[in-house]
């Protein structure tokens, strides 16, 4: 069972890795979307960079998934070699993974109205005039469609993955 639970950890650890990769190949096309709308909507590109707002895999978007993989793959290594540590970590990490998938996917999900809050919050009234839904909704299109399908993809190997790992560990 624990080969079970460390093929589970290591889809985890591949699937946290697919964000970064998709937001480097296709960040550049997300922001350039971005900037067209921004201009549509007659505000200066310029604040996105002022403001430090990307769309690529640059800061938190890589550093995060990539600690989340490094983990995983830990775990998965410990729950191969029959460590004593590799079930407590399992029911830590995967537990804790299924909870920051629920937060990414509540994100996700309440994406424009973030957004909005977080330009009121910069205090800069070049943000502040930015219509938040037609900005995000123009960095998207710019993904490929399969993008979205990779993404219902990815969540349900993050959950689904994390689960059977936890019931692997704890029957096994």
């Amino acid at each position: 069972m624990t080969a079970l639970a460390a093929a589970m950890q290591l889809l985890v650890a591949a699937a946290f890795v697919s964000i970064p990769v998709v937001r480097h190949r296709f960040g550049p096309a997300a922001k350039a979307a971005a900037v067209a709308e921004l201009r549509r909507q007659n505000v200066r590109p310029e604040v996105l960079d002022e403001n430090r707002l990307r769309f690529d895999a640059s800061g938190h978007e890589t550093a995060a998934p990539a600690t989340v993989a490094a983990i995983m793959i830990s775990v998965a290594a410990l729950n191969l070699a029959g460590a004593d540590l590799a079930r407590p970590l399992t029911w830590i990490f995967s537990s804790l993974v299924i909870l920051m998938n629920l937060a990414i996917v509540h994100s996700n999900r309440t994406a424009v109205k973030s957004v909005q809050a977080a330009f009121r919050r910069k205090n800069d009234p070049e943000l502040a005039r930015v219509e938040v839904a037609p900005f995000l909704k123009a960095a998207e299109n710019a993904f490929p469609g399969w993008v979205r399908a990779q993404t219902h993809v990815r969540n349900t190997t993050v959950f689904a993955g994390s689960a059977v790992a936890l019931l692997a560990v704890t029957l096994g």
